[in-house]
């Protein structure tokens, strides 16, 4: 299997422009913390869409970014 991009993890979904897709919102807690390694102290199957409007983040990506600090 090919890899999409250098630090990317697999192959990612595009959209016809080019752009990564979004993570869908109902995607469960325990899938985005079993990819990223990472506990975010929520129950498993709390959705990505309510948690990231609860803490008041804007994406997946600004969550992983955010939690690194």
């Amino acid at each position: 299997m090919a890899k999409d991009a250098e630090g990317m993890r697999g192959i990612r979904s595009r959209n016809l422009p080019g752009q990564l897709r979004d993570k869908r919102d109902d995607t469960h807690m325990s899938t985005i913390e079993n990819i990223y390694g990472r506990d975010f102290n929520v129950r498993w199957n709390m959705h990505l869409g309510t948690y990231l409007e609860r803490k008041w983040i804007k994406s997946l990506n600004d969550l992983i970014n955010w939690k690194k600090k």
